[in-house]
């Protein structure tokens, strides 16, 4: 086991990330953000958290989205759905999806054929917390990423959130 972000570094760069956001999207006019059930939420959420500390927390739009059933493989066991909370138009607004981990794309492709059933955006960008970059099977990119790392299709990266598991931190194993 390879520690790939400790407990600061994994607060430092959700700090940093929600920076990233705001500096593109200042005040969060016109801009939305969506985490991705479940994993997605512990990023979003925390970063949404930064955000409130930064602007008018009136200001900012957060939804999160279930994408079970969208998913490719969805048929090969069954599965319980999230909840889906999205209770603004997403409809020509930027839309910044959350989620903690981009490894193949497949799990933000399904969240794009999810999020069209709430309107059509203007823009789509994607932020997450880990990027493993060499192991893409779709030609998805993260616009915000807190760390890349180059791993092989044998290894997993497990994020831990204190809420959840204890403690904050990235381990590749």
């Amino acid at each position: 086991m390879k520690s790939i972000l400790s407990q600061q570094q994994v607060a430092l760069s959700i700090k940093r990330l929600a920076h990233n956001i705001l500096e593109n999207h200042l005040e969060l006019n016109d801009t939305v953000i969506i985490g991705i059930q479940p994993r997605g939420i512990y990023v979003s959420d925390r970063i949404v958290n930064e955000l409130k500390a930064l602007i008018d927390p009136a200001k900012i739009r957060y939804g999160k989205l279930d994408i079970t059933f969208y998913r490719d493989d969805v048929r090969k066991e069954l599965k319980i759905a999230n909840k889906t909370d999205i209770s603004f138009s997403i409809e020509n607004k930027s839309v910044v999806i959350i989620d903690d981990v981009l490894w193949t794309g497949r799990t933000i492709r399904a969240a794009l054929d999810a999020l069209l059933d709430f309107g059509r955006p203007a823009k789509v960008e994607l932020c997450v917390l880990i990027d493993r970059r060499f192991s893409r099977e779709l030609p998805i990119h993260a616009d915000y990423v807190g760390r890349t790392i180059d791993t092989f299709p044998s290894q997993k990266v497990l994020v831990h959130w204190k809420e959840k598991d204890g403690v904050d931190d990235v381990v590749l194993i």
